[in-house]
């Protein structure tokens, strides 16, 4: 009020003294708007083909939670949002989860039959084929695809090392760990770090549930290695403190945070909004593919693909780099289990990528086959295809070739990852804190992240003015 009266006026303030803004009314109000939110989404939806991200977490107050996104086609685009964050008042199992799902889609008029896709981790209760999630939701919505997501994929592929390899991770961490669990040796090596000048002072974390933890703390490790040898000296931790200074040591470190540096881009490839089974098929072949690739140039003695061996190497004029057959070891493994997690499948959507120059899929029916030809003989389709987002491409197709236009949105429509439950988890973070640890957080999670306006005007009609209070 002291801001609004000097900026405007006193009139201005008594207006603004007229709004109640006690915690009971702004709960009421945050309740409302959730309310017009929901039912505004539950109209959209209502009809028509969609598809769920689903996953569960425990809060901070050891709730657990379960959080379901909906992908629905809206008008010409495929629209993204929260369907529900609900409580888990038991065991977080299969039968469980199932009826939470089926009891919001029952109450709010959506059938099962319109649901063309589920996407969840890897966890035996979202994956099991008898008695999973998976497996419940196919019993009632047999059109449903179930999707292991992407990002978690990609990070079971990359996990495993051969022990040489772990050893120096290993190292690494206990490092990282004496240094940080120690609030005094913290601030002692922040201080030696600022002295000799460096661009940062403090190791990270190490998190193995993080996604981008394991590249980032060696990036850093890799980079403070001087600082970290003399700090470790100085307490006295001579047989660690002599690994940061031995050249094997650090060729396989920096060898770690050169791999690892790309294994965080290609997740945060991954990452993001409106990300569909074609395009993360591309970002995880041409990995694959790469990994062939840094294999055969480290065989031939190359290190250009790895920058932090690459100059270490040089500024300790080293010749030969003794660990390479450990490293060519480790891009071998890897490309296996890329290849077990993501089996090379990416072919099957170049018709939907590119539908004028691939041939159409062998599983078409008779009819479909029909209107791909009408569709890919048809000049005007041809011209607005470069033009167009795959998805108002399609969606544009269905209208007129109704058939294989639906073929090619069943395939578009599912997620391919669980990111939006992730950033949904983070939103929780940020909203129940330990001084609103009893907060029920569905209304409140819907308001802060829910990409539909509310409807004011029409909830201000429904509401009477009572300024006294």
């Amino acid at each position: 009020m002291d801001m609004v009266s000097v900026m405007l006026d006193e009139a201005s303030v008594t207006k603004l003294k007229t709004i109640p803004v006690s915690n009971d009314t702004i709960s009421r109000r945050i309740s409302d708007i959730a309310n017009d939110v929901e039912e505004q989404l539950i109209e959209k939806i209502k009809g028509k083909r969609f598809a769920l991200q689903v996953d569960e977490a425990t809060d901070s107050s050891k709730d657990s939670l379960l959080i379901a996104y909906v992908r629905f086609v809206d008008e010409n685009s495929l629209t993204e949002d929260i369907l529900f964050c609900k409580y888990i008042p038991n065991r977080a199992t299969a039968d469980e989860l199932f009826k939470i799902i089926d009891s919001y889609l029952t109450e709010a008029g959506i059938k099962w039959e319109d649901c063309l896709g589920i996407c969840t981790d890897g966890a035996q209760t979202m994956a099991g084929k008898r008695a999973g999630l998976q497996a419940l939701i196919k019993r009632v919505a047999p059109k449903a695809k179930w999707t292991h997501c992407f990002i978690h994929r990609e990070a079971l592929a990359s996990r495993q090392l051969s022990p040489e390899l772990n050893d120096v991770l290993t190292d690494v961490v206990t490092a990282v760990n004496y240094i940080k669990t120690r609030p005094l040796k913290s601030r002692l090596f922040s201080t030696l770090c600022q002295e000799m000048g460096t661009d940062h002072s403090a190791v990270l974390f190490y998190s193995e549930t993080r996604w981008l933890s394991r590249g980032k703390v060696l990036s850093r490790v890799f980079e403070l290695r001087e600082q970290i040898n003399i700090f470790l000296q100085e307490e006295g931790l001579t047989e660690l403190a002599s690994k940061f200074s031995n050249e094997q040591f650090l060729m396989k470190l920096a060898y770690l945070s050169d791999m690892f540096a790309k294994l965080n881009q290609l997740n945060l490839q991954l990452q993001g909004k409106d990300k569909h089974l074609p395009h993360l098929a591309d970002q995880v072949n041409s990995f694959v593919r790469k990994l062939e690739m840094w294999g055969r140039k480290l065989e031939q003695g190359n290190t250009d693909s790895f920058e932090n061996l690459k100059r270490f190497s040089e500024i300790n004029k080293l010749t030969e780099i003794t660990p390479i057959p450990c490293f060519l070891e480790h891009i071998s493994a890897m490309r296996r289990h890329f290849q077990k997690y993501f089996p090379d499948n990416s072919v099957q959507f170049d018709w939907l990528r590119d539908p004028f120059t691939a041939s159409a899929p062998a599983d078409l029916s008779s009819s479909e086959e029909e209107q791909f030809i009408e569709m890919t003989s048809d000049s005007t389709m041809r011209l607005k295809f470069p033009s167009q987002s795959l998805c108002e491409f399609w969606l544009g197709v269905e209208k007129e070739l109704p058939l294989i236009g639906q073929k090619a949105v069943a395939i578009l429509l599912p997620f391919a990852t669980s990111y939006l439950c992730e950033t949904g988890f983070s939103a929780v973070s940020s909203l129940k804190t330990k001084h609103r640890s009893k907060l029920n957080i569905e209304n409140d999670l819907r308001v802060a992240i829910s990409k539909l306006q509310p409807r004011f005007e029409k909830m201000c009609s429904e509401n009477q003015a009572h300024c006294s209070h």
